[in-house]
């Protein structure tokens, strides 16, 4: 198994991609993990630590290629193999690929994973461990732009191999989805849809929710759009500028960080596009969507605009479409006609999981 991992720089990939591989290894996986930004450095001395992108772009591209050319060897001798590196760059010398496809197709990978993160976290990253300087759109460009560029990969490589956009989660990482996509591909895929916006603030809901969430995970290999979540920014941002201020705090990674709110209200369309295109992608690449519909205060079901069109995308698409309905009133027609089957908890759909796909949920962590 050979397993291409990009992502921007600021995801802090090194880190996460050892967890994978500490997973795997208890699973008796051994994992050799390539990071091709330190093998790079490894291979120049000379070049001072963060300034690689600095020299020459014939120079790197010839200490890429060579890093490479020793991967695929290693290919050879390891079962399974990661290798950790960027599908773009962007630097003084504008963007540019950071990939060959005639390289990549030698290496012949399984899988691409491209793994995304917030803006938040991205910038708190990059402040505190890069010299790069960055705005907000920077960032939510760049991601994009990576997200794009890894799909142009494996199109050009191996359009054969599975290609999956990951998040890298916010408050707790994805590791075992990871492992799931990975060495457990027969396991089902799920798109995780429920009402996040729409119950700001409602703690029960919230908590029911969340819930929802970690239950399905026991399970299946989902795709959760609350392990990226930005949509509040905007929406703080305004608050502020309405109260006179002109920055806003944030809690990421374990710290307190101020925003610019002008900047944030900058990018608010780049934050409502991508998380439009973003949540159709992860239904895209899932076998089915789940979708969890609470009850709000008032009897009526919490059923946001945005649910009811990841249904609708996900029913177009010829995918599975499960609801867990908890509102006493019936569901409409329009989710009783697109749905395959209607759950009234997620206990019950649970146990319809586990019997459908024969997993148990004390297997998780075997």
């Amino acid at each position: 198994m050979i397993i291409v991992v990009t992502g921007m720089v600021g995801i802090d990939k090194k880190q996460y991609l050892a967890e994978v591989c500490e997973s795997a290894r208890k699973r008796r996986h051994e994992i050799l993990l390539c990071n091709v930004g330190d093998l790079m450095y490894a291979e120049s001395p000379d070049i001072t630590p963060g300034r690689i992108l600095d020299i020459s772009l014939k120079r790197l591209h010839s200490l890429r290629r060579s890093i490479i050319k020793d991967i695929i060897a290693k290919t050879k001798t390891h079962e399974h193999v990661i290798v950790n590196t960027h599908a773009t760059f962007r630097w003084r010398h504008g963007l540019f690929p950071a990939f060959d496809f005639y390289q990549m197709r030698q290496l012949n990978p399984d899988l691409f994973v491209c793994l995304i993160d917030g803006v938040e976290p991205l910038h708190c990253r990059l402040s505190r461990e890069h010299p790069i300087r960055h705005t907000l759109k920077d960032l939510i460009v760049w991601r994009e732009e990576e997200v794009l560029a890894t799909q142009m990969m494996q199109q050009g490589t191996n359009e054969n191999a599975p290609y999956y956009i990951l998040a890298r989660g916010l408050t707790e990482n994805t590791t075992d989805m990871f492992y799931r996509l990975a060495f457990e591909p027969q396991r089902k895929k799920a798109y995780l849809s429920f009402p996040m916006t729409h119950v700001a603030g409602m703690d029960e809901v919230l908590a029911m929710i969340a819930t929802f969430r970690r239950s399905m995970k026991t399970i299946l290999t989902c795709f959760d759009p609350a392990d990226l979540e930005e949509a509040y920014l905007p929406y703080y941002a305004e608050q502020a500028q309405k109260a006179g201020r002109k920055t806003i705090k944030v809690e990421v990674l374990g710290q307190t960080i101020q925003l610019d709110a002008a900047e944030v209200r900058q990018i608010e369309p780049d934050i409502n596009s991508q998380i439009y295109a973003r949540d159709f992608a992860l239904i895209d690449q899932a076998d089915m969507i789940i979708s969890f519909i609470p009850e709000l205060a008032d009897g009526m079901p919490a059923l946001s605009s945005g649910v009811e069109r990841e249904l609708q995308h996900a029913h177009e698409a010829a995918k599975q479409v499960y609801v867990i309905w908890m509102p006493k009133k019936e569901p409409s027609v329009f989710v009783t006609q697109t749905a395959n089957k209607i759950f009234r908890s997620p206990q019950e759909a649970l146990s319809y999981f586990e019997t459908q796909y024969e997993y148990k949920t004390n297997k998780l962590f075997e």
